[in-house]
């Protein structure tokens, strides 16, 4: 089998993906949701002309100049309206958010007035309706005010609230089932014998799907045993997962036999192994409902597809499009040779030149193995097959981690 494009492979992994069912959450639970559906305000906010400040409200046409003098005839704390009128040469103590008494149209702060009693004099007259909210200024009912794709956090919540939802329509998490194979790995915490070390890649990808909104479901660690395999792989079909994530195991060893048990298991192979690097030996198809994604064992390879495939797939099934992760420009920071027949995807450093512009340095070592460089790396510079030798000051395409 001949190694399929990126592009290529990215447009058969997200053919037919639509978004997944609406749910409704309530105000709390809907963080970092996905709106699916257009949000329409039940009232006017505010309800009613309100005071802006702490002071007292007063009839502008009372004002002749300083040194005026008002009666305070009542007061209007919020949550309390003044329940009378306000006539000619009156004034009533008034808080923010309280009501505008009937009869006022302006707002005296309280640093302007000085009060004796039952009056007040105008020490600088305001304009003509200062500090006066009037009714509707930030929204009235009826409006759209929140609209799909839309991720929700605390600024969308604080006005869904405000607009008197106390649940709110969300696109169901895609539930994403996480198998690590392979008979050297044992979980964090524990001591690895001589020939075994510590699993990884399931905890970035678990990260990484409950980044993008997914819900991550630990399958475990699988054994290279074809039994075994087949019992956490029909875990998932239980679990009713949306997608299965196999980590390791597809490439072409006599221990890589992930793909083999998938098959027996009835799984449709859409492709594998890709023109890329980190990443060749990705592989995805279905199983039943299940989408399947084979991604490779090497960490950095496991997570940058998981970055290039996986993240897109998620975004697919929340209704979200991919622009936001469009690859930037930066300049080149360190010269790079020509390269072969795989699209690279390099690690590199991220700054910023005297002049504003990023700047990608790639580091002299590249293995995919090394997850320490990975985490220190900024972006990854795209290398398109065959793309020639490029001198430092190139601009270049780049994803920013």
């Amino acid at each position: 089998m001949s190694l399929m494009p990126v592009a290529e492979a990215l447009e058969k992994l997200l053919a037919g993906v639509s978004s997944l069912e609406t749910e409704t959450v309530s105000l709390e639970q809907a963080n970092n949701r996905f709106l699916a559906e257009a949000l329409i305000s039940t009232r006017t906010q505010p309800p009613f002309a309100a005071s802006a400040m702490d002071g007292y409200a007063i009839r502008h046409e009372d004002l002749a100049a300083d040194g005026t003098q008002l009666q305070v005839i009542g007061e209007a704390p919020a949550g309390h309206g003044f329940p009378g009128h306000v006539a000619s040469g009156q004034s009533v103590r008034i808080f923010t958010g309280a009501p505008l008494p009937d009869g006022a149209d302006t707002i005296l702060i309280q640093e302007n007035a000085q009060r004796s009693g039952d009056r007040i004099t105008v020490l600088a007259p305001p304009q003509k309706g200062a500090f006066v909210r009037p009714a509707g200024l930030d929204f009235s009912s009826g409006d759209v005010l929140l609209e799909p794709p839309l991720r929700l956090d605390y600024r969308h919540l604080a006005l869904a609230a405000a607009m008197n939802h106390a649940e709110l329509p969300v696109i169901r998490k895609p539930k994403v089932a996480i198998l690590a194979t392979g008979d050297e790995l044992v979980p964090p915490g524990t001591e690895p014998g001589p020939d075994q070390i510590i699993a990884s890649n399931h905890i970035g990808i678990a990260a990484l799907v409950a980044d993008c909104g997914g819900q991550p479901v630990d399958l475990g660690i699988s054994r290279d045993e074809p039994v075994e395999l087949a019992t956490h792989i029909r875990r998932a079909i239980i679990e009713d997962a949306d997608i299965l994530v196999t980590l390791g195991g597809a490439s072409v060893g006599d221990h890589d036999i992930v793909q083999e048990v998938l098959g027996q298991e009835g799984m449709d192979l859409s492709f594998w192994r890709i023109a890329m690097r980190p990443g060749k030996p990705l592989m995805a198809g279905r199983l039943g409902r299940t989408k399947v994604l084979g991604l490779p064992g090497n960490p950095v390879s496991s997570m940058v597809c998981g970055l290039l495939f996986l993240k897109p797939l998620l975004q697919a099934m929340l209704g979200q499009p991919p622009a936001a992760d469009a690859p930037k420009r930066a300049i080149l920071g360190k010269a790079l040779p020509e390269n072969d027949r795989r699209q690279d995807y390099i690690r590199a450093g991220l700054s910023e030149d005297a002049d504003g512009h990023l700047v990608a340095t790639p580091f002299s070592r590249q293995d995919s193995s090394m997850l320490g460089l990975l985490a220190k790396s900024g972006a990854l510079i795209i290398r398109p097959p065959h793309a020639p030798a490029q001198d430092a000051g190139t601009a270049v395409p780049v994803l920013i981690l």
